[in-house]
């Protein structure tokens, strides 16, 4: 039992690193599981590798609590709103992709959920991660503070997330690219895709958990217990370190590093 659950944690690793940084996290895990197999069902390994997003959107929830509580008595009456209309575009820009993922989630695992796809989508976001930083080179990005991301901007953002529903896209990946092609500076394009994440992956969550039961035996609750809770640790580490990094940095060596990991994809299962 102990190495089962040594394996949940180095998976919970991968998730709480991936999910935030634009490197996609399906990618990662199409690699990793080839090598650290749980002794787990079909049906549970699926629902394992979305539900762990819960210890991740946890890791946002906390370092973000004060900012998107609008009922926090620290806060003046117009700070509350400007809270409220923070959600309000969480709200708008996560429609597109709730709608479409609910009516194309079985469609999309079925027939995209493969290595050529996740290994496609990881180079080509990569170039275009190449792409915009050059184009955005030297540009000044209008929207500075979420009091000026209009409505407009935050659902058009979330068009771009529905582009994540293919996997080795980056749900980050996407969210991001979008909001800077749509005038966005890095910090609030980065602060926009977590806020994002929190109704799209309890959504996810829920859904999967509805579909797989909670019939749990009691392995199966360790396993999904460790990989929740080390997910969580390492999302806290990897937001901050994001943040921090794209301060004095632009995104070209993820763009990079998709690229490479795309064809280490590629090569490892068309050898193997």
């Amino acid at each position: 039992m102990f190495i089962e659950l040594l394996k949940a944690a180095i998976i919970g690793i991968v998730e709480g690193i991936t999910e935030w940084l634009p490197i996609s996290s399906t990618g990662h895990m199409i690699l990793v599981e080839e090598f650290v197999k749980i002794n787990a069902s079909t049906e549970f390994m699926e629902m394992f590798r979305v539900v762990i997003q819960l210890g991740a959107i946890m890791a946002v929830v906390i370092l973000y609590f004060h900012k998107l509580n609008p009922l926090s008595p620290k806060k003046t009456l117009q700070e509350k709103k400007d809270t409220l209309s923070i959600w309000y575009k969480v709200f708008i820009g996560v429609l597109p992709a709730a709608i479409i993922g609910l009516l194309m989630d079985d469609w999309l695992n079925e027939h995209l959920f493969n290595y050529q796809t996740v290994a496609l989508m990881l180079v080509v976001y990569g170039i275009l991660f190449i792409v915009i930083e050059n184009y955005n080179k030297g540009r000044k990005f209008r929207v500075q503070s979420f009091k000026n991301l209009s409505y407009k901007t935050a659902f058009l953002i979330g068009v771009f997330q529905v582009l994540s529903l293919v996997p080795g896209t980056s749900r980050s990946g996407a969210t991001i690219l979008g909001a800077i092609l749509l005038g966005t500076s890095r910090t609030i394009a980065a602060e926009f895709s977590f806020f994002l994440s929190i109704p799209v992956m309890f959504g996810a969550s829920a859904l999967k958990l509805v579909k797989f039961g909670f019939d749990f035996s009691i392995e199966e609750i360790m396993i999904l217990s460790v990989g929740l809770v080390v997910s969580f640790v390492v999302s806290i580490l990897a937001i901050r370190f994001l943040l921090g990094y794209i301060k004095t940095n632009d995104f070209k060596a993820f763009g990079w590093y998709r690229i490479v990991l795309g064809c280490i994809v590629m090569v490892y299962f068309m050898l193997f």
